[in-house]
């Protein structure tokens, strides 16, 4: 499997998904057009070039992993699968990637395609790339939106790949935000608590996979050795110069400097995930650049968030799904039949779809769901719905919903969870990010579920016939 973003690039244009755009504005344009690009189903990624004000061949992708087919060639998946045979394949590897970590660690290499330009002193521009302004209330220009933060533990020496917003402040200073508990901002702060400043490593330009297990949550040290496992090669690494921290050596782009303690410059707004700008300008750390390494005719991988569905949606529902429906069947509950969530809501829909045993089952799911370590975050709703609703499928389950369940017998409330920063709903400034969850039980009542009307459906079979004989005219084939 590839580690090279360009050989990935000739990948996906293989399976005919990729589609070029010649000429677009980095101001805005580039945005716009990967937003409207997320919102087609099985949309290809976008790769931007001859952007206005830049010479061509100074490119930027977008859309990486925004449709089945693309998580598939990052994830070494089945191509052309459903949502829930891609969920049920990844849910088979998870366990097999943890059991195996150890087998590919990253290699310390000499050279690398990274190190064809390297610049310093007044020569670092970090807008000699063409970074996008992204939307149109973001208070600047985003060079991290799918970045690879690298940092390391004073304490462990483990090295960490987070994914972080960076904004490009100036020539050769970034924005540095990272929500509360996440190791990178863990691992600052312990610097800073010793007066120290804090090294760091950014690559914005990578293959996809790198992107991706940056944003999974995995052991502490391990990302290195989880792109390993999925790409079935160690990835290679490069000792950086001025911090000492590993960075890939077949990235695109790659910026090294110092977090400093006590030197902040105002942050936001940027348009989340949850599509709105929830965070205000604020402070936020700076990263003061010494080094920046680059390809030549580099490529910049950046990730667009507005309304869902958009660019980060597909990837996070399909493996924080997989994730659930492992914890679900290892906390002990009996007959998981599958869990999503919902592009809609990313992680504040939940559904899980179970085959009733008992009394109490569905609520027993429901209150996992809700707090374990994949629905803990800024959750909101967790709908349990029978095992003849594809949990995938938000009409079914709305369906589910409306028809089986009665709100006054059927809904509770979970008080002072977790929440966070972006969260929409808590008004800023705040102290303390708590929310609320709904937990529903949309199955059909446990005590008389024999007695349930019968629902109307196609029998396979006769469906099957159907689509045989005229697939072509009800596109359904």
């Amino acid at each position: 499997m590839a580690q090279d973003l360009r050989e990935w690039l000739a990948q996906a244009e293989g399976i005919g998904y990729l589609k070029r755009i010649d000429g677009a504005d980095w101001d805005l344009e580039i945005g716009a057009a990967a937003a409207l690009n997320a919102k087609r189903k099985n949309c290809p990624a976008l790769l931007f070039d001859n952007v206005t004000g830049y010479p061509r061949g100074n490119r930027v992708l977008t859309n990486s992993t925004s449709s089945p087919n693309l998580v598939a060639l990052v994830l070494d998946l089945p191509q052309n699968s459903s949502d829930m045979e891609l969920s049920n394949a990844l849910r088979q590897k998870l366990p097999e990637w943890d059991d195996h970590l150890d087998q590919f660690p990253p290699v310390m290499v000499e050279k690398g395609p990274i190190l064809e330009n390297i610049h310093s002193g007044g020569e670092i521009n970090l807008f000699e790339f063409p970074v996008p302004r992204w939307h149109e209330l973001d208070i600047g220009r985003y060079i991290g939106t799918a970045s690879v933060v690298i940092t390391r533990d004073p304490d462990t020496s483990q090295v960490n790949l987070g994914t972080y917003r960076i904004m490009a402040h100036n020539r050769n200073t970034t924005g540095f935000y990272i929500s509360p508990g996440k190791h990178g901002r863990i691992h600052y702060e312990k610097y800073h608590a010793r007066g120290e400043r804090c090294p760091v490593a950014i690559s914005v330009g990578h293959h996809p996979l790198l992107f991706r297990v940056a944003c999974i949550e995995v052991a502490p040290g391990s990302e290195y050795n989880l792109a390993g496992i999925i790409g079935r090669e160690p990835v290679r690494t490069l000792t950086e110069e001025v911090t000492g921290l590993p960075i890939p050596a077949d990235a695109e782009i790659v910026i090294a400097g110092w977090c400093p303690p006590g030197k902040m410059l105002e942050e936001g707004p940027f348009g989340e995930w949850t599509g709105y700008y929830a965070s205000k300008e604020r402070p936020a750390p700076i990263i003061e650049v010494e080094r920046v390494y680059h390809r030549n005719n580099p490529i910049l991988l950046g990730s667009h968030n507005d309304l869902p569905p958009h660019d980060e949606t597909y990837f996070h529902v399909l493996v924080k799904s997989a994730m659930l429906t492992n914890e679900l069947i290892q906390s002990g509950v009996p007959d998981v039949r599958g869990a999503w969530l919902s592009e809609a809501g990313l992680y504040q829909l939940i559904v899980v779809s179970i085959k009733q045993r008992y009394a109490g089952h569905a609520k027993q799911a429901a209150l996992l769901a809700s707090q374990g370590r994949v629905g803990s975050y800024m959750g909101r709703y967790i709908i349990v719905v029978d095992e003849d609703i594809d949990p995938s499928d938000i009409n079914e389950v709305l369906w589910a919903m409306c028809t089986r369940s009665d709100p006054e017998k059927d809904i509770d409330i979970i008080r002072r969870t977790r929440s966070s920063a972006l969260d929409p709903m808590i008004r800023k400034p705040s102290t303390a990010y708590y929310n609320s969850r709904a937990v529903i039980d949309a199955c059909k009542p446990y005590e008389w579920m024999t007695e349930f009307p019968q629902e109307i459906r196609i029998d396979p079979e006769l469906a099957r016939r159907v689509r045989e004989k005229w697939g072509d005219i009800l596109l359904c084939q």
